[in-house]
């Protein structure tokens, strides 16, 4: 797969014919995984949670973050962070197709004391969608940085705009992990069962400085791993890990 990529990707990203046929191929293998596999008994409301905290800045990681365009409401604006790389258009193409509005950019790493790769411009466009009233999705944890372990971008947005993160994770019980990946993406397959867990709003003080910017980077990295341990572990039949584990 990883070699077959590395040969297609150049022409690819060359031709928007291409990429919107491709992208068209997965919205319809996603819609397919999540009309498939029904939520399970113990998964959240997300209905429920659109009414309590919108607008909302929706925190996922990479790698488990697929399905989200699927199983987000229809009816309910929401606009998605996405990276400027090339590898990610094709990400911004599936999720247009399927209904989210895209920002291109990237969050700062942890520990940053600024917003790096587009994001400072990035941040701005999400604080006016957010002050418009409409929810935001980002990715939590770095492109190619420490897996699992949030960024600064997130709980910057926080902070600007006054609205709570919350933690998101998805998960299937038929499903394919690509260990070699550095995120190990998921990969959700039909006909299995499915789960949703929205985590515990996490809100940043407007005047927070870098000690308590620190802790939320933190809460969140916490929160979004215990979600994800409950989602799989209610997918899985099990009780929930606490090591992170898929």
């Amino acid at each position: 797969m990883k070699a077959l990529w590395q040969r297609i990707r150049q022409p690819l990203a060359r031709s928007r014919v291409a990429k919107n046929v491709l992208a068209s191929i997965i919205a319809a293998a996603l819609r397919l995984v999540e009309r498939t596999n029904p939520r399970v008994p113990g998964s959240s409301d997300v209905e429920e949670a659109i009414a309590a905290y919108s607008p909302a800045i929706v925190a996922m990681w990479h790698g488990q973050h697929l399905l989200a365009p699927v199983m987000y409401p229809r009816g309910h604006r929401i606009v998605a962070l996405v990276s400027r790389s090339a590898d990610a258009e094709l990400n911004a193409l599936v999720a247009e197709k399927l209904g989210f509005e895209i920002v291109r950019g990237s969050g700062g790493r942890a520990g940053a004391q600024r917003v790096e790769k587009g994001g400072a411009s990035a941040l701005i466009q999400l604080k006016r969608t957010i002050d418009a009233g409409c929810n935001v999705a980002m990715i939590a944890d770095i492109p190619h940085g420490k897996p699992r372990e949030a960024g600064l971008g997130i709980v910057t947005l926080a902070r600007l705009s006054g609205r709570p993160v919350l933690p998101v994770a998805i998960a299937t019980s038929r499903r394919k992990v690509l260990e070699q990946t550095w995120d190990k993406t998921t990969l959700h397959l039909p006909f299995g069962r499915s789960a949703i867990i929205i985590g515990k709003p996490i809100h940043v003080s407007a005047d927070a400085g870098e000690k308590e910017m620190e802790a939320k980077r933190r809460q969140v990295t916490d929160e979004l791993n215990r979600t994800i341990r409950e989602a799989y572990a209610l997918v899985d039949g099990r009780p929930p890990s606490s090591d992170g584990a898929r």
